[in-house]
């Protein structure tokens, strides 16, 4: 059988080479069509690849009566439209990986012009100074680099700031002892690396757990004379911090390829002499160009010749018979998922799903999937989507294993996740209560009926006569408005866990202060 390819955006000829080089496949470059042109002809291909300038619309996708997969040869997806790609059972796959070393290089780069005022002292040579006191730098042999975030672009700069003779400090919520000792790293929470380092680099998606990770209080915890760098995400580093930090000495300087708002150029961080910065070039290489173009090539020849994709941003297609029996249980699945990574402590290392009752009947992949996207996505953010989730996971050493059972506990469907870390090991469990909707049945050991949705507040006290009152007096002090109370123990006077649902997320301040109950072991805010 034979596919044909069309290509509507300028891709590099090297970069298309593997579609050229498989046997079974035609490809025709057309970078001139407007939408309506790439509508009307779109139904004679089995494979689509663009890069941003081509916008692959719902009208498009509802004329490709034959295509099975579209390719974006870079990282973001906003110009395809992946809901309307999945109902029509089309793949989209990206290429996640094709920058890593350009932007980490580019990172490096900026590393060392910002420890020896390169920028500075060009452009004071330009303006005719021949300036050699004012540009005095410091060198990288024997500081310590804090890395946060040890993903495929952490680790390359972790790699080469090694070479350049620095300790490394990371922290990452994946990054194990075991993998650290192996990439010759420190590691410990993002606390210890901003008080360990002499240059801080930050290598994380932007998410709502790292939006101003870097802000006031933690450039207070930071050594004096300290050096930021940001090639990841505008908005990781609160932007009006980094600038009074800089103008009290706090900071010595900082180098940013990304800002809040882009384009950036009257911010006013670039009024200081002591930052540098580049208009987000950190992908912008020929080598990472021509790499995102092969990546996403071999994908679609894997997909087309042999039903498989590596990098996947959309829902595979599901006969819809057997979506209509398990996707009732998709919201749970994923707020499972998301509601043990707010209780679990430590780095995960094994996740356990066990499906019982009803749900052993079913196909379940697609539910793993989910639910280990809830575990993944508060930290890696919308990177992660139900087809990646376990590749994610496998690649961050994270075991996966799928159970079914027979033992309901007394319900018509059960579904429980379990994670181990070498903290311990936290289990959640739900079902789905007919005409009721989903809810936690149990945590632990200790059975409770809260419904999975909004702002929860999970307790763990002993069990003692006043706790609730206590509580609640604490909850109207500061204006919180309690919707459900669920309390669950194991023994009269022993260990107990109240699950509160209330209207706000509660502050680090409002938790602080429930923790000052005597008989409160922890407090956790969770977002579901």
């Amino acid at each position: 059988m034979t596919f044909k390819v069309l290509i509507s955006d300028p891709l590099s000829e090297d970069g298309i080479q593997p579609l050229r080089e498989a046997d079974n496949i035609e490809v025709d470059v057309d970078t001139k069509l407007s939408a309506d042109e790439l509508a009307e002809k779109i139904d004679q291909y089995d494979a689509l690849l663009v890069r941003s300038q081509t916008k692959v619309t719902r009208d498009i996708i509802s004329n490709a009566k034959q295509l099975k997969i579209i390719g974006r040869a870079g990282v973001g997806v906003d110009n395809i439209d992946l809901s309307a790609a999945t109902e029509y059972g089309i793949i989209v796959v990206n290429a996640p990986d094709g920058n890593t070393n350009s932007a980490a290089e580019h990172t490096v780069a900026m590393l060392m012009s910002l420890s020896r005022k390169i920028p500075q002292a060009y452009a004071a040579l330009q303006n005719g100074k021949w300036d050699r006191k004012s540009h005095v730098g410091v060198e990288l042999k024997g500081k310590t680099l804090g890395v946060i975030g040890m993903g495929r672009i952490g680790e390359e700069v972790a790699t080469r700031a090694k070479g350049q003779r620095m300790q490394v400090i990371a922290y990452d919520p994946f990054l194990t002892k075991e993998r650290a000792d192996k990439l010759g790293v420190d590691f410990g929470s993002v606390e210890d690396v901003i008080k360990a380092a002499d240059f801080i680099t930050v290598h994380t998606p932007l998410i709502k757990e790292t939006k101003h990770m870097i802000d006031k209080h933690a450039f207070a915890k930071m050594k004096d004379g300290v050096r930021i760098i940001n090639c990841a995400r505008g908005g990781i580093i609160d932007e009006d911090a980094l600038f009074d930090a800089i103008e009290s000495g706090k900071v010595a300087g900082a180098a940013l390829d990304v800002f809040e708002e882009e384009p950036a150029t009257d911010h006013r961080l670039l009024e200081l002499p002591q930052v540098i910065a580049t208009p987000h070039l950190g992908a912008s290489t020929v080598e990472a160009q021509e790499n995102v173009a092969i990546d996403v090539s071999h994908d679609v020849v894997r997909y087309l010749t042999e039903d498989v994709a590596r990098n996947p941003v959309n829902l595979p297609s599901v006969p819809k018979e057997v979506m209509s029996k398990i996707e009732p249980y998709f919201h749970l699945s994923e707020k499972l998922g998301t509601f043990l990574t707010h209780v679990t402590k430590g780095v995960i290392e094994e996740i356990n799903i066990y499906y019982s009752g009803d749900l052993i009947d079913l196909e379940v992949a697609p539910l793993t999937r989910n639910t280990i996207k809830g575990l993944l996505k508060r930290h890696l953010g919308d990177h992660v989507n139900d087809v990646n989730a376990s590749y994610l996971a496998e690649k961050r050493g994270v075991q996966v294993n799928e159970n079914k059972s027979s033992s309901t506990k007394g319900f018509t469907n059960l579904l429980t996740v379990e994670v181990k870390t070498k903290e311990g090991t936290r289990t959640v469990s739900g079902t789905l209560l007919n005409g009721l909707g989903p809810r936690i049945v149990k945590v632990d050991s200790y059975s409770v009926d809260v419904i999975p949705e909004g702002y929860l507040v999970f307790v763990s006290h002993n069990d003692r006569p006043g706790v609730i009152g206590k509580v609640g007096s604490a909850f109207a002090e500061n204006d919180i408005n309690i919707a459900a109370m669920q309390v669950g123990r194991s023994n009269v006077g022993g260990d107990a866990i109240m699950m509160l649902t209330v209207d706000k997320y509660l502050t680090d301040e409002q938790l602080e202060q429930l923790e000052q109950v005597e008989e409160i072991n922890t407090v956790t805010a969770i977002e579901l």
